[in-house]
């Protein structure tokens, strides 16, 4: 299974990956982005597509061994792992960080980045999470040719469009990496929402 931890920039996705790998076992691999090859001068969107087919292709592998690839630290959203080219053959569950705008605020100036872009993308990852038609365009544009963006644009809000939560406001980052991890359990044993390999086909058939 591939399991995604995404959000916008300054929620603690790279932490809580830090953190979570120490309370799974090593029947999960885990990685971001930079650790799967390397990492060109100009980060376009592009780029960022088409490393996470790189990433579906590891999961693919790792599944063939009764093991599981943890992806989080970029900035990585959930239709954008749905629609890589090799998503079709492999489960996909997500889990979103999500923060207060006061705490968001908060921790982009402690880390000196731009706040108004930075909510706006987490605005954007939070309807996201529970409407595939808010904006698509927010990650289609300029997107890698070979991106298979028919599997979900164009739908409207449904059960089969789920994925898990957490909103890290209160929480520090030894917490947050033990949510993430119990996360990670829990969608692996079928108990948090999950995108089985093929989900979109099932869909259409009405299934």
């Amino acid at each position: 299974m591939l399991l995604l931890v995404s959000g916008a920039s300054s929620v603690g996705k790279t932490t809580a990956r830090l953190h979570a790998r120490q309370l799974l076992d090593d029947t999960y691999e885990n990685a971001e982005l930079s650790t799967l090859g390397p990492i060109p001068a100009v980060q376009t969107v592009a780029w960022r597509q088409e490393r996470v087919e790189v990433a579906v292709r590891r999961a693919i592998a790792l599944e063939a061994e009764g093991r599981h690839l943890l992806l989080a630290g970029d900035p990585v959203p959930l239709g954008e792992a749905l629609a890589a080219p090799s998503a079709d053959r492999i489960d996909i569950a997500a889990c979103l960080l999500d923060l207060s705008d006061e705490a968001h605020l908060a921790r982009l100036a402690r880390r000196g980045e731009p706040s108004h872009a930075n909510q706006a993308f987490a605005a954007w990852l939070r309807a996201h999470a529970h409407d595939p038609g808010h904006l698509p365009e927010a990650v289609t544009n300029d997107s890698w040719p070979e991106m298979r963006w028919d599997r979900w644009v164009g739908r409207s809000p449904g059960p089969e469009w789920a994925m898990t939560v957490l909103d890290t406001s209160s929480l520090g980052p030894e917490e947050v990496g033990q949510a993430v991890a119990e996360w990670c359990r829990r969608a692996v044993a079928g108990e948090a929402p999950v995108f089985p390999a093929g989900w979109f086909a099932e869909v259409r058939e009405g299934r």
